[in-house]
């Protein structure tokens, strides 16, 4: 017999028996404890309402797949942050000014960003936010929203297009920045 409860029905033991295993695990995977203790608490949010409506074989599993997948997302928004958090170069050091303009006009355009899809229709938004925040595929946005994976990929492309119009008309010497992707 293992330790591991065969169905959450206490939850609260549930978690105080495995938060402190998924903590460390997650700290290993992301090298970030602030992370993990996130990643941990993002995966209990999402366990919980699914073992309410259907108690899983090996809770310990989900909740650790369930982890992971998150970590993963995590690692792979790093990778593609408009932000770093590398240290200057010690040629930045030495110019501030340029430092200086290249923020503010970066936080122009992330404010440009911002407000182009805060007025994308509610659908669009919804689908391109999923892809392109949360990372998950056409065919997770489509279960997940309960529609056709054709219209999930019909919005992206329209959200993606009007964003482009948008950025274009509020920056109009500025060549349009391509916002096409390689499928996944």
């Amino acid at each position: 017999m293992s330790d591991e409860p065969s169905q959450p029905t206490d939850f609260a033991g549930f978690y105080r028996q495995t938060v402190s295993p998924l903590r460390r695990y997650l700290t290993r995977f992301l090298g970030n404890e602030a992370e993990a203790q996130d990643i941990a608490h993002d995966a209990y949010l999402r366990v919980y309402p699914a073992a309410g409506k259907r108690p899983a074989e090996k809770p310990a599993a989900l909740l650790y797949t369930t982890a992971r997948r998150l970590a993963i997302n995590r690692l792979k928004r790093r990778s593609v942050s408009p932000f770093s958090t590398a240290p200057l170069a010690p040629d930045a050091a030495t110019a501030p000014e340029a430092g200086v303009v290249q923020q503010v006009m970066a936080r122009q355009e992330w404010g440009a960003l911002e407000a182009a899809i805060a007025r994308l229709p509610a659908g669009c938004r919804s689908v391109l936010l999923l892809r392109k925040v949360e990372l998950l595929s056409h065919q997770e946005i489509a279960d997940r929203l309960g529609i056709a994976i054709s219209t999930v990929e019909k919005q992206h492309a329209r959200a993606l297009r009007l964003l482009r119009t948008a950025l274009t008309a509020e920056h109009p010497g500025a060549a349009p920045a391509p916002l096409h992707e390689v499928s996944p």
